[in-house]
């Protein structure tokens, strides 16, 4: 395949780098690159903003990467500067185009033709949308919504001014559509997977997030494995690659994190953004090493599995709620698509948008399924259809916690960090049955409880104001938790610690770096006896003991320390 053989690593080359580079500087910036990254694949940037990049000086780096071996495709970034004074007016934000404007029409449609005519492979950089709002878009738009207006005109558009200009010129041309980071908003400015999904030969999947608590998006760090996983199960197959970017990453294990998660998600390719940020980087420098050492690991394993969550396309509502889950240990598996055979589901107020859910909830459990739904959930969900299933109500008062009692255990009492605030749940005492209590004072109330319906088990579960305080929680409380979510039998205990999950039963951990970081003693708990946990660098062998503890079923632990940074593979050894 290349320098790896589980994906490529691609650079993307923007036409602004592209039309500074000599032969000189571009041999120079190949040789660092080469060395610390290894580049299988590059993207060629015809066009981005006021830059093309012409004919005869494109052929310099077609002549240069085809002697090297290097595989090549086209690219284009859909912003352009005002085209006329009467542009103006329309307030484009970062310059996406507006595609009411009959010149901004005919401006992309001679882009992707001239872009055709150059490369058998095309992908369109993360800003093929619309926010416009100008005069021209209201008219048009008439009394739809604005997210079906957008759905229908960036339909039309991907047809006529994208697909068919480029493939009139080369019939053999695949476009490839990149969605950007940010999911929960596809449909509010025109991304439209259901049906573009079909249109567009590949999708490509943004997996940036950056410093997290410094940028404007907010993205949890988990994010760079769910988002590819939710894309791959959008379009199964055809899920080209993840891509990121070394912005706002500080400190550098940011940067690194998301090269690390969009690998462990099983990528066809990573595509790193942009070479002309790359050159020099120490950010770049231990990149290669670390994918070498995750290729290693991904020949020892499996597809990724966990517990699917349910997240609707053109839906939204605790927005990477997910996310925090498994930056806290969580296994987990995202689709647009209910799942009625998983062994467990997550519902979020997200799958609550769904007209549908609960018929499909109450076939799910019947069959024997175990669901875990969140208080946003049930918050939207018809009252009348959730009273079958549970005696959970949301008081619509706020529950402040600083003490946690888990209850099938009698020593289960643990004081918290700090004070968290969640949604009060009532609910009929062993009508549901309370797993983790939470309160301050004299008062408590339940964050996890249990009903029974058919065969099948449903979970609910008080969710934090800020959904990254289920870091907050002690550890044994979090636990409750992540039992509830355990697939395969597997759990975790720890802070700030992933585990990717695959569908042989062989796993990875990732302790996360950042400004608190410290070592971590990971507690693996196994459902079924086995003889040891070993590494799949056969360099670790974890011993396991028995663990009997209040009303719970035995377990089989064993501690990993892992360091901030660290990521291992490991595989269960039965007896």
């Amino acid at each position: 395949m290349g320098h790896f053989n589980h994906f490529k690593v691609s650079i993307y080359c923007t036409a602004q780098t592209l039309s500074r580079l000599s032969p000189e500087r571009l041999s120079q910036e190949w040789e660092y690159l080469e060395k610390y990254v290894g580049v299988d694949k590059v993207y060629l940037e015809t066009y981005r903003g006021e830059t093309w990049v012409d004919r005869e000086h494109m052929k310099l780096f077609l002549d240069f990467f085809q002697a090297r071996g290097v595989e090549i495709s086209g690219g284009v970034t859909t912003v352009t500067p005002n085209l006329s004074d009467e542009d103006a007016k329309r307030q484009r934000l970062l310059g996406t185009f507006c595609y009411s404007n009959p010149a901004m029409r005919d401006r992309i449609r001679r882009v992707m033709e001239y872009t055709a005519s150059l490369f058998d492979e095309i992908i369109l950089d993360d800003f093929f949308f619309t926010s416009c709002r100008c005069e021209d878009c209201i008219r048009e738009k008439g009394d739809r919504t604005w997210v079906d207006f957008r759905a229908a005109k960036m339909e039309e558009v991907s047809r006529n001014l994208i697909l068919g200009p480029a493939r009139q010129v080369n019939p053999k041309v695949k476009v490839i559509i990149k969605y950007p980071n940010w999911r929960e908003s596809y449909h509010e400015t025109g991304y439209y997977p259901e049906k573009q999904r079909d249109l567009f030969d590949y999708i490509y999947t943004g997996t940036e997030t950056r410093n997290t608590a410094r940028t404007d998006q907010h993205l949890p760090r988990y994010l760079s494995y769910s988002i590819m996983r939710y894309m791959e199960n959008a379009a199964p197959g055809r899920n080209k690659g993840g891509w990121f970017d070394t912005y706002e990453c500080w400190p550098m294990d940011c940067y690194l994190e998301q090269g690390y998660l969009t690998a462990f998600s099983r990528p066809r390719e990573i595509t790193l953004f942009q070479w002309g940020d790359l050159f020099e980087n120490k950010l770049v420098t231990p990149l290669g090493i670390q994918l070498a050492k995750i290729d290693r690991i991904l020949e020892k394993v499996g597809e990724p599995a966990g517990v699917s969550v349910y997240l609707p396309f053109a839906a939204c509502g605790e927005n990477h709620l997910e996310d925090h889950l498994g930056m806290q240990g969580a296994a987990l598996e995202p689709s647009p698509d209910f799942d009625p055979e998983a062994e467990k589901l997550l519902l979020t107020k997200t799958s609550a948008q769904d007209p549908d859910i609960m018929d499909k909830l109450e076939k799910y459990l019947l069959s024997g399924g175990t669901a875990v739904v969140t208080t946003g959930f049930v918050e939207d969900v018809d009252p009348d259809e959730w009273e079958k299933f549970s005696t959970v109500r949301l008081s619509g008062r706020t529950l402040a916690a600083n003490r946690y009692q888990v209850t099938d255990t009698v020593s289960g009492f643990y004081d918290g960090s700090r004070e968290v605030l969640f949604p009060e749940l009532q609910f009929g005492n062993n009508a549901s049955w309370s797993y983790l209590n939470a309160g301050s004072g004299d008062y408590h109330s339940s964050l996890l409880l249990l009903d029974t319906y058919g065969k099948g088990k449903l979970y609910t579960l008080a969710v934090p104001d800020l959904f990254s305080e289920f870091e907050a929680l002690p550890v044994p409380a979090m636990d409750v938790i992540r039992r509830a979510l355990a697939v395969q039998g597997i759990y975790i205990s720890a802070k700030r610690t992933s585990l990717f999950l695959y569908e042989d039963g062989r796993f990875v951990l990732y302790c996360y770096a950042g400004k608190e970081s410290l070592p971590e003693t990971v507690t693996v708990h196994l459902d079924r006896e086995a003889a040891c946990i070993r590494s799949l660098d056969g360099r670790r062998q974890i011993p396991l003991t028995l663990r009997r503890e209040g009303r719970r079923a035995a377990e089989w632990v064993g501690e990993i320390t892992l360091m901030p940074g660290e990521f291992a593979g490991f595989e269960i050894v039965r007896q």
